[in-house]
């Protein structure tokens, strides 16, 4: 009997050595920079049977994904999406946003250098995002053994989602013709990487990102990356994140429909089913997870939106602050510009002046809502410190609050009429932007596809920051240390 339970330890024992976590070889991150969620659908007759109609046909999406959180813009997307979280909480407020009573560039970092070119376009790191992200949790669960990679045109879109503790990052700089890094992540750029550019680079100072070129540069580095960091080639889970940014640039200038619009889609869609292809062939089908999202979508342009007899026009707050400001000014004798800048719906008020003027922040504060609110095309102005007793609708008021990082995010914030942005007025205006909260600029697609994702879909509420617990959940790993967000799962 002794001898019999000691067996039985035993081959317990190692049951329990030899069980192993089932996960995919590679987790595929790919944000599609102002990807609308209707996109999947807009061009649907016109996407191929092995592209993003894949993607869709074959894998699970989550139709009803909404950011939760204002403003509505690439550096706090991308950030939420791995770090699943608020910028209140992982602290990218904007592209740009106040830092120690300065305005800053989201990535900018002076203390490191540019690697593969000698501009300042390198010189950026994540050390400005203060929440750790779905590679970091990998790079922790995995003892380092992962491999993380992100790749995109724009710094932010490659820096934010690969994360602190990525093994690099690479971006396209325009001054160099080529994608670059910064000696945060190398001394020196990688030798696959340096084959690549030789390959895929252009003259120096050529914009691919208004094109759909910049798409295919984005795949090809990409595709460059699986091979030469052997992404996907062992049992420990890797992580590649892929951002598009073409499609985002091509949105403000052209807008949402038309050529530009409709031929950046179509290389999307080329490039979708290339790289799947590569992937059932290098790290084979079935062994790899992939989820597409967005950072944020986009408003039509309000001259196309006028053709449809919609309500719809460009709030031009470069015009309209300095009314403010000017109003301002003489209604509480200051002299000079209270409101010093304006980011994505963010107002910045120079406190300096204020305590200069002898006026309270407050009374300062009540006077710009008060110009501000008297445009018709601006329903709220809300004051950051008291949104929570500001009469404004409650979905509104919650994403006001998650998007208010109190060190970063500045004093005030409006809430434009649907079908306003800031954007041109002008009759021949044909692009667009984004920050607002309407399902125009916060609908965004989420679609998994891959490693144990089964084919359905849900119209059941979900959030940009659900996607980062989601696939640890998924990969049984701890979600990010600031996740607010619920893993989802698929019905």
């Amino acid at each position: 009997m002794k001898k019999t339970l000691i067996l039985l330890a035993a081959a317990l024992l190692t049951l329990s050595c030899t069980a192993k976590i089932q996960r995919p070889r590679l987790v595929v991150g790919l944000v599609v920079d102002q990807m609308r969620w209707d996109y999947l659908y807009y061009y649907d007759d016109q996407y191929r049977d092995n592209g993003l109609r894949r993607l869709v046909n074959q894998g699970y999406s989550f139709e009803n994904t909404m950011i939760n959180y204002v403003p509505t813009v690439t550096a706090i997307g991308h950030s939420s999406i791995y770090t699943g979280t608020v910028p209140a909480l992982h602290g990218i407020a904007g592209n740009n946003f106040m830092k120690d009573g300065h305005m800053v560039y989201c990535c900018d970092d002076s203390t490191v250098t540019s690697v593969g070119s000698t501009s300042k376009e390198g010189r950026m790191s994540p050390r400005n995002l203060l929440a750790s992200g779905i590679g970091d949790q990998l790079k922790l669960a995995t003892d380092g053994r992962g491999k993380v990679i992100g790749i995109a045109l724009k710094d932010r879109a490659a820096i934010l989602p690969a994360g602190h503790a990525a093994d690099g990052a690479y971006w396209w700089d325009t001054s160099a013709g080529h994608f670059v890094t910064s000696t945060y992540y190398a001394n020196q750029l990688p030798e696959w990487v340096s084959r690549a550019n030789e390959r895929i680079g252009t003259k120096p100072g050529t914009d691919v990102k208004t094109s759909a070129e910049g798409v295919t540069r984005t795949f090809q580095m990409a595709e460059a990356a699986i091979t030469g960091e052997g992404l996907g080639q062992d049992d420990v889970t890797d992580l590649l994140a892929i951002s598009i940014s073409s499609t985002d640039a091509i949105g403000h200038t052209y807008g949402t429909r038309g050529k530009e619009n409709h031929d950046v889609y179509m290389e999307l869609d080329r490039q979708v089913e290339n790289f799947i292809r590569l992937l059932d062939q290098r790290v084979g089908a079935g062994n790899y997870l992939l989820f597409l999202t967005a950072d944020h979508g986009g408003s039509h342009n309000p001259n196309m939106l006028k053709s449809y007899k919609q309500p719809a026009g460009g709030l031009e707050m470069w015009n309209l602050l300095t009314q403010v400001n000017q109003t301002v000014g003489q209604r509480l004798g200051i002299s000079g510009k209270v409101i010093k800048g304006e980011d994505a719906g963010r107002l910045y008020l120079d406190h300096d002046l204020v305590a200069a003027s002898g006026k309270r922040l407050d009374e300062v504060k009540q006077a710009v809502i008060d110009e501000m609110e008297r445009q018709d095309n601006i329903l709220y102005v809300v004051d950051y410190d008291r949104a929570f007793t500001t009469a404004i609708p409650d979905p509104i008021r919650e994403r006001i609050v998650n998007g208010y990082n109190k060190k970063r995010s500045g004093d005030l914030f409006y809430v434009a009429r649907a079908g306003w942005e800031n954007v041109s007025n002008k009759p021949d205006y044909h692009g667009t932007t984004h920050a607002q909260w309407n399902p125009y600029d916060a609908h965004i697609p989420f679609v998994l596809y891959g490693w144990n994702v089964s084919h359905g879909a849900s119209s059941e509420p979900v959030s940009i920051t659900d996607i980062a617990p989601t696939i640890c959940g998924m990969l049984h790993i701890q979600m990010p240390n600031s996740c607010v967000g619920q893993p989802q799962t698929m019905k």
